[in-house]
């Protein structure tokens, strides 16, 4: 910080020259005038010294003459290469005022519209935090010169969980999602928060945080492990074990927190059989793809922005979606797959239901329930294996 100081106070100088640099050519413009008036003033008094010589009889006409032709060239001579000095209407008390109302204004200006806390936020994330307690601090700083980044308001509620602070987390990660959007990460880590914050209570607004981010992303990790440990605690550990397969399935294999987690269904699975349960059999995963494609007619119609939602819902059962995928105009045609790891719900999966149906359905506003356009393909199988072609060709009637 030392060094944007002294940069500072160097343009602060060179700012003074500008102003002072006038005053002081003013001062000298003065002297050379001064000097005149002087010469001026002792080629009088040599006039008036020549008379009285010719008054007394000393000098004659003709040599009082060459006298006076003599001082004369002698105040030229003095008097050569003066400059006519400057008029100036300002005068001479504003430059000096202005040199010193600029710097303090400026000064003021920068502290009020400046950025000097980010310069030293800068420095400070440059050097490696000591303690998590520093890079809270730190973090808190930066939430404070930049609260509308949610990048650094994520960040900050991560850090607030890792010191059990929940309940502030939980705020923070609300603010996050109001200026990003309501990210299905962000409202996963927001309900996490929540849950902690309400001493593992689950409440309708865990619920529905929960519910939103895995309508959004049916792969949603936090979600997916606080369902998880949500249905633990409330003993019904085949819902633990199911959303814990889901959330397994998703992480890489040298994740290290995959023991961790296949400990979590063991003891779910324990606590099952002690119970006088069975652990329900893993049924294999259904999976189907499907490529999707415009019309003629809509494709001249659609929007690159549009989202597009496509599905599949059993013929007999649920209305609510068994798998979604969400993508935009621009991103067609395309193929993609849905599986039982795209369910929203552990109990709604591709596998559980025989029979379904893919829909693609075009929506401006992105609404998964109603939108402009529509394709539907023929019931099928939940296990069948060839690509299945989809067009979005009708209007969606509402």
């Amino acid at each position: 910080m030392i060094d944007f100081w002294l940069a500072a106070g160097l343009l602060l100088l060179v700012a003074l020259s500008f102003l002072l640099i006038p005053v002081l050519r003013g001062r000298r413009a003065q002297r050379e005038e001064d000097r005149t008036a002087l010469n001026v003033a002792l080629y009088q008094e040599r006039v008036a010294e020549l008379q009285t010589q010719q008054d007394e009889g000393v000098l004659n006409t003709a040599q009082l003459d060459t006298a006076r032709a003599e001082a004369a060239r002698e105040l030229l001579a003095d008097t050569e290469g003066v400059q006519k000095p400057r008029e100036s209407r300002l005068g001479k008390p504003l430059p000096l005022l202005a040199a010193v109302l600029v710097p303090v204004l400026g000064l003021g200006l920068y502290l009020h519209f400046g950025a000097s806390d980010k310069v030293e936020l800068t420095r400070e994330f440059s050097q490696p935090p000591v303690s998590m307690e520093d890079m809270t601090q730190r973090l808190e700083r930066a939430a404070a010169a930049q609260p509308d980044a949610p990048e650094g308001l994520y960040f900050l509620g991560r850090a607030y969980m890792a010191q059990d602070r929940s309940a502030e987390a939980a705020k923070v990660f609300e603010r996050a999602a109001a200026l990003a959007g309501r990210q299905p990460e962000l409202l996963g880590q927001w309900a996490q928060a929540q849950y902690f914050a309400d001493n593992k209570q689950w409440s309708p607004k865990v619920q529905a945080l929960t519910d939103e981010a895995l309508k959004l992303d049916p792969k949603e990790v936090t979600s997916l492990g606080l369902l998880g440990i949500a249905a633990f605690e409330g003993q019904r550990y085949q819902e633990a074990i199911d959303y814990w397969n889901r959330l397994l399935a998703q992480l890489p294999e040298q994740d290290n927190s995959r023991a961790a987690l296949q400990g979590g269904i063991d003891r779910a699975a324990e606590q099952l059989k002690e119970g006088g349960g069975a652990v329900a059999p893993t049924k294999a995963a259904a999976s189907l793809k499907v490529r999707v494609d415009l019309s003629a007619e809509v494709k001249a119609k659609a929007l690159p922005g549009d989202s597009v939602f496509i599905f599949a819902r059993a013929v007999k059962g649920p209305p609510a979606p068994l798998a979604v995928k969400r993508l935009t105009v621009a991103d067609l045609p395309v193929t993609v797959e849905l599986g039982d790891a795209d369910a929203m719900m552990a109990q709604l999966k591709l596998s559980n239901f025989p029979e379904v149906q893919l829909v693609a359905r075009i929506s401006r506003a992105g609404q998964p329930t109603a939108g402009e356009w529509i394709g539907r393909s023929q019931p099928l199988a939940s296990s069948t294996t060839t690509t299945q072609q989809l067009t979005i060709d009708s209007p969606d009637k509402k």
